[in-house]
């Protein structure tokens, strides 16, 4: 775009919007009206390399993955879509050239919400690195309505808001009704005999059913005129308003349709502590999964007449257990519409379904009650069925006998429906996230399905994108290494390795920190615009950010800033370098130990905060409503990067490689991507500590350990933890953190406590915090550091991870599209 841009085009064609869209001229518009004429007119560009990338598609016919899941954490659409067209410098210059700063224009977009945490952005980072390197790539969603929610802190509490963010539209989105598709619900399965073919029909009747309207939304390649399509699926009543039922008096049934179709797609992943909540969810999964999946096959028999060689030119990943039920709709589509027979479809959904593990949680290995299964998908029910009953024969052939791997493998066991032992089953690759975690799966939580399929595993770790986490997020630190290396790094990110010699350079090293205090300006500048709170941009800027769970240890981290202000008050005459503690984290709804969490956080930050005696030394900010446009900011001002998960919980990460790019060296326990992290840039470059994995696991497999040792032998954590229930972080109020408290120590017959060794882990922490103050205070040491941890991030680039996908278990034809106009 930019070698073509012609800037007053683009200024008159952003006043047209104005005009067409607002009845208004632009210097009446308000922002949001200038953030979308500006957002149509980059979207007519946009769409000449759509339709080319289609047109490509269309001609050489490649090889697709559909990339399944229910999490897309997008961010910003406007300014990304501006840095893969190479055009966001122009723009800038067109739009101060009409009065606008193109910062301002950006913050007027809210973040899609379409996903929540690591899961949803990994998904994001996948998408933009397959069109920028030329794969044809589809990702199958929901629109969701309102997303999670949006946080509000109140009083030091989580409060939910919905977050309205289509309010004003989306301008990127195409909504498509002519390939809406019908996804049904409930009902029974009538089985009648068909002479013809001598074989059983198997028939859904009694069912409701509603309509997946899709929504596209372009996901632009780097510079290369490739745009691939994001499908989220909206859904409508297939009859909007009984009226029949109105005029007889049954208001119910009359909004029953309309009502199923609104809830679906009201909020991501509902609460599902409640039946209700469980009942919505799975409706969710599975009617982004039809729609997907139907739409998948419609498209290859466009072109292709033999449904059996599916697989040749689609092949589906499913971003953990979430889409595993795509498994099941495969094979009643390839069964009961295409007529194949099960062996023949079965053939095909192996060949086609692959599996992503995000989790070593047992929690979050999704099962579904059998009732409620079989109840809401009574067909897919009984495939899954035929499934498992072929699966267990496979089993008891191969383990003749063997109760025990009957139970711990089946698909269904115990009243329950297992997703990922569907998955594993009928998948033909399953990887783990990272070294670490694939290990974990392959010699604990998966080891029976290791040891008898050892083929399928494999692992992918991680990767981020460059291109919004550096070039976007972080524009000075962009051209200070452009200026260095050149721009290859941009679709080529090991190329920042050439950046390892001005590591020791004086002069690099004092450029470097100028432009991370430069970052520490702006970030200081919205923590004093959203929490009122001035923090100093000297103080070491200690961050750590990421969805608030337990085994990610939050609480650690505060419990130890409350050891850290025990220290200051008690010898205020101590040396102690000023720190700046910055948390960011959402907790489930339903998740109250890690909503306690929060609480504690902001009240421990408001009596340190306010308290003058200790100069400021000691500040501690929680960063509201924490998502990707504030992590931008958030990850190129950071000094520290907080990955302090129990050794064996955190499956990898990606908020470790961001922070990483933009030079802030690692404290954390060797756990997920931080083994790989440590590995590339050194451990002399990175603050560790804790237990290990291997440590926790042995610990885990023997009852645990007694955090009562450490309470009673060491009075620091003694002291720190009476705080919890003596009110001084509650105004008085003894029970406020009582459950926190009893969390860490007491023994329950129905948990262990302290079940992620924070206690255990306590004065390792602290000791490498005190490395940390040290390493900070030399300033060569630390610029050495930081700019050791960004040349050496090259690893972390999600187009490495992109083409592990490629080359070992997706084997895409790789396309080239030339412009429109060229």
């Amino acid at each position: 775009m930019n070698k073509n841009f012609k800037k007053e085009e683009f200024k008159k064609s952003v006043a047209e919007n104005v005009k067409t869209l607002y009845r208004k001229t632009i210097d009446e518009a308000t922002p949001q009206q200038v953030f979308q004429a500006v957002s149509y007119t980059v979207k007519d560009v946009i769409i000449d390399d759509w339709l080319a990338t289609q047109k490509v598609y269309e001609k050489e016919d490649p090889k697709m993955v559909y990339y399944m899941s229910m999490e897309f954490l997008m961010g910003r659409a406007l300014g990304n879509n501006l840095i893969n067209l190479t055009a966001y410098e122009a723009v800038k210059e067109a739009l101060d050239e009409m009065g606008f700063d193109l910062n301002m224009i950006e913050d007027q977009e809210p973040d899609a919400a379409l996903g929540n945490g690591g899961l949803g952005r990994l998904a994001a980072c996948f998408l933009d690195s397959l069109a920028t390197l030329g794969y044809c790539a589809y990702g199958c969603g929901i629109r969701y309505r309102y997303g999670m929610f949006k946080q509000k802190i109140e009083n030091g509490y989580q409060i939910e808001v919905p977050d309205n963010w289509l309010k004003d539209g989306n301008p990127f989105e195409l909504r498509r009704p002519e390939y809406a598709k019908e996804v049904k619900f409930g009902g029974y399965v009538r089985v009648e005999y068909d002479e013809k073919t001598r074989r059983n029909k198997f028939i859904q009747e009694g069912y409701q059913s509603v309509r997946a309207i899709p929504y596209d939304i372009p996901i632009v390649g780097y510079n290369n005129h490739v745009v691939n399509t994001l499908r989220v699926w909206d859904a409508e009543a297939i009859n909007d308003f009984q009226l029949d039922s109105f005029d007889k008096g049954d208001y119910q049934k009359a909004v029953e349709q309309e009502n199923l179709a609104k809830n679906i797609v009201e909020v991501l992943y509902p609460n599902d502590n409640h039946y209700a909540g469980k009942e919505l969810r799975l409706k969710q999964q599975y009617f982004f999964i039809s729609a997907s999946v139907q739409a998948a096959i419609e498209k290859y028999k466009k072109k292709h007449t033999d449904i059996r060689k599916f697989y040749e030119k689609a092949t589906f990943q499913l971003n953990d257990t979430h889409p595993t039920v795509a498994i099941a709709e495969l094979m009643r589509i390839l069964l009961d519409e295409e007529g194949l027979e099960w062996d023949e479809a079965w053939e095909v959904t192996t060949k086609t379904c692959a599996y992503t593990n995000h989790t070593i949680m047992a929690e979050a290995l999704e099962k579904w009650p059998i009732e409620l299964f079989s109840r809401l998908l009574p067909r897919i029910y009984q495939i899954i069925e035929e499934i498992n009953r072929r699966f267990v024969n496979e089993i008891e052939k191969k383990y003749p006998g063997n109760h025990e791997k009957m139970r711990k493998m089946a698909i269904i066991y115990d009243g329950q429906v297992k997703m990922a032992h569907l998955a594993i089953a009928a998948g033909y690759s399953v990887n783990g996230v990272a070294q670490l975690h694939t290990e974990i799966l392959k010699n604990q939580e998966l080891k029976d399905f290791y040891q008898m399929m050892p083929e399928k595993f494999n692992n992918k770790t991680n990767g981020i994108t460059q291109r919004r986490f550096l070039l976007h997020a972080n524009p000075l630190l962009a051209s200070w290494v452009t200026d260095h290396i050149g721009d290859e790094w941009i679709t080529d990110l090991p190329q920042i390795a050439k950046m390892k010699i001005y590591a020791e350079d004086k002069k690099a090293q004092q450029e470097f920190m100028n432009i991370k205090y430069q970052n520490k300006l702006r970030l200081a500048k919205y923590i004093k615009e959203h929490n009122g709170i001035d923090v100093d941009p000297r103080s070491i800027f200690d961050v750590q950010v990421k969805r608030l769970h337990e085994y990610k240890r939050q609480l650690l981290n505060i419990l130890h800033v409350m050891y850290l202000y025990n220290k200051i008050k008690d010898h205020p005459e101590l040396d102690f370098y000023p720190r700046t503690f910055i948390f960011g984290a959402k907790a489930a709804a339903g998740y109250k130990r890690a909503k306690q969490t929060i609480k504690l956080i902001n009240s421990v930050g408001d009596v340190i905060n306010n308290d003058r005696s200790i100069n400021g030394k000691l500040k501690v900010v929680f960063i509201e409503d924490y998502r990707v446009s504030n992590a931008e900011l958030i990850f190129a001002a950071s000094d520290v990067s907080e990955q302090i998960s129990t050794a064996s919980k955190e499956a990898s990460g990606t908020g470790n490689m961001k922070f990483m790019l933009n030079g802030a060296p690692t404290l954390g326990t060797m756990d997920g991507a931080n083994v790989e992290i440590v590995q590339e840039v050194g451990e002399e470059n990175a603050f560790i500590f804790g237990l290990t994995a291997d440590e926790v696991i042995n610990f885990e497999n023997n009852g645990g350990y007694y955090p009562m040792e450490y309470f009673n032998s060491d009075q620091d954590i003694r002291r720190v933890l009476m705080q919890l229930i003596n009110g001084e972080y509650s105004n008085g109020d003894m029970n406020m953190f009582r459950e926190i408290y009893d969390s860490l120590l007491n023994t329950k017959s129905s948990d262990r406590a302290d079940t992620y060794f924070i206690l255990a882990d306590f004065k390792s922490y602290a000791k490498a915090q005190e490395e940390v103050e040290k390493a900070y205070r030399d300033e060569e040491r630390w610029a050495k550091m930081a700019i050791l941890n960004m040349a050496s991030s090259g690893k972390f680039t999600a187009d490495r991870t992109i083409k592990q996908y490629v080359d070992e278990i997706w084997h895409l034809d790789h396309v080239t599209v030339e412009a429109l106009n060229s």
